[in-house]
């Protein structure tokens, strides 16, 4: 099965991408599993590094992802260069503040002393929505990959462009293979990836 990129404001077919199939589909939660056992043992220096490595990437290319979004999903362009300017500053804002976001709270409970914790969680599967093809993805992304998790992203099938390069971007910027990956499946499998154990 193909997943077509069209030009919504000419009906052009842009490009089919190939779908998952069940093995590809299993190769990538498998290397989802095997990121997270790695990525959450990385501090928050190392990944704020990638975070901020991501930042400059969108910042300094966001006219081309502008264009993107525009011939995908139909966005006004100025909008959408705003966008993945918009994304940058998500990226330095959570490379900034996570580690003080998540840092350990002190309750004191006498007689005991209690402490909550905050720790990653593992592959965490985002289904996201086409209207905001950058900013929905990376207002969850840029969170969970600072807190120690890994991302799965079942974007919209019409733009799947846009899934694959957030996946490139994440991984130009550092992050290791596996940390995010974009799943090219259709919406019918989706509860089969939200009912597996590894998610």
């Amino acid at each position: 099965m193909a997943i077509e990129s069209v030009n919504p404001a000419t009906g052009e077919r842009i490009r089919a991408y190939d779908a998952l199939g069940p093995a590809g589909l299993e190769e990538r939660l498998e290397r989802a599993r095997d990121a997270f056992q790695r990525h959450r043992r990385t501090t928050f220096a190392e990944r704020a590094a990638c975070m901020l490595r991501a930042a400059e990437i969108l910042e300094s290319r966001k006219d081309a992802f502008g264009r993107l979004m525009t011939l995908e999903m139909g966005k006004i362009h100025r909008e959408a260069v705003a966008e993945a300017a918009k994304c940058a500053w998500a990226c330095r804002h959570y490379a900034g503040n996570a580690e003080r976001y998540l840092a350990d709270e002190v309750m004191d409970a006498p007689p005991a002393r209690c402490v909550v914790r905050h720790a990653p969680l593992g592959p965490v599967l985002a289904v996201m929505p086409w209207n905001f093809p950058f900013w929905q993805v990376v207002r969850f992304a840029a969170p969970a990959l600072m807190a120690g998790n890994v991302g799965l992203l079942k974007h919209a099938s019409n733009v799947p462009g846009c899934a694959l390069a957030l996946e490139g971007i994440f991984a130009e910027a550092g992050f290791p293979a596996g940390v995010f990956q974009a799943l090219l499946i259709g919406a019918g499998e989706v509860e089969a990836v939200i009912a597996d154990p590894r998610v």
